[in-house]
């Protein structure tokens, strides 16, 4: 795993884990399938006293519960995993090789059994851990097992040469070596080992590139709003800067109220603590009234209605939000123990909701004059004695079940034409 970060490697090495568990119990089930063919598999009469197959199914039996075992208190070293594999292929290769024993057969018998194609099921099985070397160890350990019961074979007789031809019909039919048939076998368990483990070699790459990308995309989306983050990637190709959505929504401005003089007093370690337990207890409120944020700038919060997550009740929700916020300043303090006064400047109007920047590094947000009238708004509260002012587009808005009061048609800074502005006493109870 090299110079991948840790964060990286540890879910890497979870995922190895949960594959090596994956493998015990595929391994555990070939173990049942062995067990019932043998047991279900008709008896002659010329076979020996002496049988060593429920043994060596038994042995496997319980090696394969003890790696299972181990495999799930922890992960398992890379020798532990050799030797898995080595006992793997000498097993099935033992298992071959009492066939003849079993039948009073020549050993030349057991060539010719299918149970050989067993071994491509547990070369398959090491791909799951995204590693090429436990498919070429795997397939190694095939290729020698098959090398070594051949030789055994054919190396056993008094006359090698009887045992060996060319005819395929003869081949088939008796008790003889066809050794192109042999040298096939060996060299597909080697072509699919080879294949495989480039596949898994490219497969890891990618797995890599994935794992890592996901840490990144989950890291950089704490610092956009999850309702951003799943806009964007949703998105049915790549976000580009001044591409924008026109839509009526409603924007809530928050600020806090001497917040100069407060920093003055704290330490910046302090301060930043406070701000995190406000804005945690903020973002709370905005999220059960479907607001998205969408900037944090110092003390201040930029917040959408109808912006990013449709909401057909937008102006009600910013003005329950900004009601809530009163209530939670009122109720506590923050951070050692100060409390907090925030003004809340709300409207509602056409707006553009999109990307804007410069080449790679975009910001998403709303931008537009009514999103200018909401942040004069919430600057207006202090001329005014008020924590919550709301423009008569929001009022109109937002229904029925919220307390009003006019404060007049003012000319905010940056407008010609005048605004009718309200202050918001109360409405359904704040969440």
């Amino acid at each position: 795993m090299g110079r991948a970060p840790a964060r990286v490697q540890e879910i890497i090495v979870r995922q190895q884990r949960h594959s090596e568990i994956l493998i015990g119990w595929v391994q555990f089930a070939l173990a049942v399938v062995f067990t019932t063919l043998w047991a279900v598999a008709p008896r002659t009469a010329q076979m020996a006293d002496f049988q060593p197959v429920p043994w060596a199914l038994a042995f496997y039996g319980l090696f394969t519960v003890a790696r299972l075992h181990a495999a799930h208190r922890g992960r398992l070293p890379d020798w532990a995993v050799m030797v898995s594999i080595a006992l793997d292929m000498a097993l099935l290769m033992g298992l071959i090789w009492t066939f003849h024993i079993q039948y009073r057969q020549p050993a030349v018998f057991y060539l010719k059994a299918p149970t050989l194609l067993y071994v491509f099921i547990f070369i398959a099985l090491r791909a799951l851990r995204f590693e090429a070397k436990y498919v070429i160890a795997a397939g190694l350990a095939a290729a020698l097992g098959w090398v070594a019961l051949l030789w055994y074979a054919v190396a056993g007789e008094m006359h090698i040469m009887s045992l060996v031809t060319r005819d395929y019909v003869a081949y088939i039919t008796s008790n003889m070596v066809l050794i192109g048939a042999e040298v096939d076998k060996i060299l597909s368990i080697l072509l699919v080992t080879a294949v495989l483990a480039i596949a898994v070699a490219r497969g890891r790459r990618i797995l890599f590139r994935a794992v890592a990308d996901s840490v990144a995309a989950r890291d950089l989306s704490r610092f956009i709003s999850p309702e951003i983050a799943e806009r964007i990637a949703a998105a049915e190709r790549p976000i580009q800067p001044g591409e924008g959505e026109l839509r009526t929504a409603t924007v809530l401005f928050t600020d806090i109220e001497g917040f100069s003089t407060i920093s003055e007093k704290v330490s910046p370690q302090v301060l930043s603590a406070m701000l995190n337990d406000y804005f945690t207890a903020l973002s709370a409120v905005i999220a059960r009234h479907s607001g998205a944020i969408i900037h944090f700038q110092g003390d201040a919060l930029l917040v959408g209605y109808n912006t990013v997550v449709a909401d057909a009740d937008h102006a009600a929700n910013a003005l329950r939000t900004a009601l809530g916020i009163q209530r939670i300043v009122r109720e506590r303090t923050f951070g050692p123990g100060l409390a907090f006064k925030t003004r809340c400047g709300v409207n509602t109007g056409p707006m553009t909701v999109g990307a804007v920047g410069a080449g790679d590094q975009l910001v998403f947000t709303c931008h537009g004059d009514e999103v200018n009238i909401a942040a004069r708004l919430e600057q207006l509260n202090k001329q005014h004695g008020t924590y919550v002012l709301a423009s008569q587009s929001t009022r109109a808005a937002a229904g029925e079940g919220f307390t009003f009061r006019e404060i007049g048609a003012i000319t905010v800074r940056g407008r010609a034409q005048p605004t009718v502005v309200y202050a918001v006493d109360g409405g359904p109870e704040p969440g």
